[in-house]
Formats: C-alpha cells, sequence, structure tokens
C-alpha cells in the first residue's frame, strides 16, 4: 500500500531499509513519529545527524568513538597485553556487558568470506598485526561461531604464530551459527574464562 503522502513513503522507505524492520514495523514506526511533538521529531532528527558527523574509527582499535583514541584504548585501567579481536562493535559491547574482560579490543569489521570476494585487505587485518609489539603477550580470538568466523580465526592463528605471542580463542559455549551479539552475558563469560590456545 502506497500513501497519499510522499512523506510518508519516503519514510516508511527508509524505515524498511534498515535491518530487521518490516514494512508493518516501518508503518508503525512512521505513524509514531506523526504523532510526536515536533520538537522530539527535531531531536531525533538532530541526534542522527550527530551520529554521523560525530562517530568515527578509533585509530587505534577501530571501535566506534568521539574521540581519538577511544575511551577504552586511553583507559589506563586496561591490560595492555591483551587484544581481544572481534568481529564487529556490536561484539565489544556484548563482551563489555560481561564486566569478565579489562583488556583492549581490535574490531576487524568483517570476516573472511571468499564465496563474497571478501579477503584479508577488506578487514583491518594489517592494523592488528601493525599493534603487535613487545607489550602484547596475548591475542583473544573472539570471532562468531560460523564459517566466516571459523575461516577467519585459523587465518589469524597461522599468522599469529609466526610471532612470539600467546593467540587463544574463546570457549565453545556460544552455539555454532549464531552471532556473539545475541549471547548472554553468562555464556559469554563462560566462553572467555575458557578460552584455548590455538
Amino acid at each position: 500500500m502506497h500513501y497519499t503522502s510522499e512523506s510518508i513513503e519516503t519514510v516508511v522507505e527508509l524505515f524498511t531499509s534498515l535491518p530487521s524492520i518490516g514494512r508493518k514495523t516501518a508503518q508503525r514506526l512512521t505513524f509514531y513519529l506523526l504523532r510526536q511533538p515536533r520538537e522530539t521529531v527535531d531531536k531525533f532528527s538532530s541526534a542522527l545527524q550527530d551520529l554521523k558527523n560525530n562517530v568515527r574509527f578509533c585509530s587505534h582499535c577501530f571501535n566506534f568513538t568521539e574521540q581519538d583514541p577511544c575511551v577504552i584504548c586511553t583507559s589506563q585501567k586496561r591490560d595492555k597485553s591483551t587484544i581481544c579481536v572481534v568481529e564487529d562493535p556490536n561484539d565489544v559491547l556484548a563482551i563489555e556487558k560481561t564486566g569478565e574482560y579489562k583488556g583492549l579490543y581490535h574490531v576487524l569489521h568483517g570476516a573472511l568470506n571468499p564465496l563474497d570476494g571478501i579477503g584479508p585487505n577488506d578487514l583491518k587485518i594489517k592494523e592488528l598485526i601493525a599493534r603487535l609489539n613487545t607489550d602484547v603477550q596475548e591475542i583473544i580470538l573472539a570471532l562468531n561461531p560460523n564459517v566466516e568466523g571459523e575461516v577467519t580465526t585459523q587465518y589469524l592463528a597461522k599468522i599469529t604464530s609466526q610471532l612470539d605471542i600467546k593467540t587463544t580463542r574463546i570457549a565453545r559455549g556460544i552455539p555454532i551459527g549464531s552471532d556473539l551479539e545475541l549471547a548472554d552475558e553468562a555464556t559469554l563469560s563462560r566462553a572467555l574464562e575458557g578460552r584455548i590456545q590455538l
């Protein structure tokens, strides 16, 4: 169904372009915004502009941040000898929620997937290797337990085996085929505690 209002149709189409938002949900969100006071919609619009204008990659770990380097990389309370490698910024949030991990992170922004043409140069792998100095004693590979995550884990393990750095992976408490960000804190905590050396 298309509306007589082009503005409504445009917003519905924009919402449906977001992940996991179908047309009915997009319509509900659009009508919800229409019922809100102008100040609320202006605030929402302004927050989206700020998001795009102010958030960027941390030059060290490639997580999203407004300050560079990010608060995790600059914190004096973090263990600089350990780097946890994850696929996406959502994974950093998931691990941070556990309260178990006190080291640094490195966000790859994806996983190796030769079928889709995603190779090592498409991820932040060169940047990870550049960070592996004498201070780093352990790399924890916390990639999603699916085919792409497994391929990436094996690739990184092969590279780091040539260096004098302990390489571990999180334990298999995460079900195969699921996303790290969907795991609960207890499962993630157990997976971090039970990591194994590669």
